[in-house]
């Protein structure tokens, strides 16, 4: 199990991959984008059987959030959810706003990693239906108003 453990860079990584199984693909692939004035690759963490890709979050700076809102901009044929750790963080000490509320906000799909529930039509081939497209998952213990 250690070769394993040392191919993923924390162990949310390897969380996720443990529950994935043989279902998707670490790192597998690059997608690129421009960062106004400079052009940039980004590989996310994971891209399941369906096409769909998951990036996995622990600590989300505003650089990652900017790389985020770049590639939605850029790359709406591609779909990337944020899988965080916690959605309920902080973007920082000063703010009111969490990491869910801001990706809600800027149209980020992102699912909270505490529930270990990815939808298995976001996983498995030919399982992808429109339905889900576009959901934004809310925070744990928040009621719908």
């Amino acid at each position: 199990m250690a070769r394993i453990k040392d191919q993923y860079k924390s162990k949310l990584e390897i969380q996720v991959a443990e529950y994935l199984g043989g279902d998707a693909e670490y790192e597998r692939e690059y997608i690129e984008f421009v960062q106004p004035a400079k052009s940039r690759r980004y590989c996310p963490d994971f891209k399941t059987k369906a096409g769909v890709f998951i990036e996995c979050k622990g600590k989300w700076v505003t650089e990652d959030r900017l790389k985020h809102v770049w590639l939605r901009e850029q790359h709406p044929d591609k779909r990337i959810i944020l899988l965080f750790q916690n959605p309920d963080v902080k973007i920082n000490k000063r703010s009111k706003t969490t990491y869910g509320d801001w990706a809600t906000k800027n149209g980020i799909e992102w699912l909270d990693w505490r529930d270990r529930n990815i939808p298995k039509e976001l996983i498995l081939e030919n399982q992808t239906n429109n339905r889900t497209r576009g959901r934004v998952s809310r925070p744990r213990g928040k009621s719908k108003p």
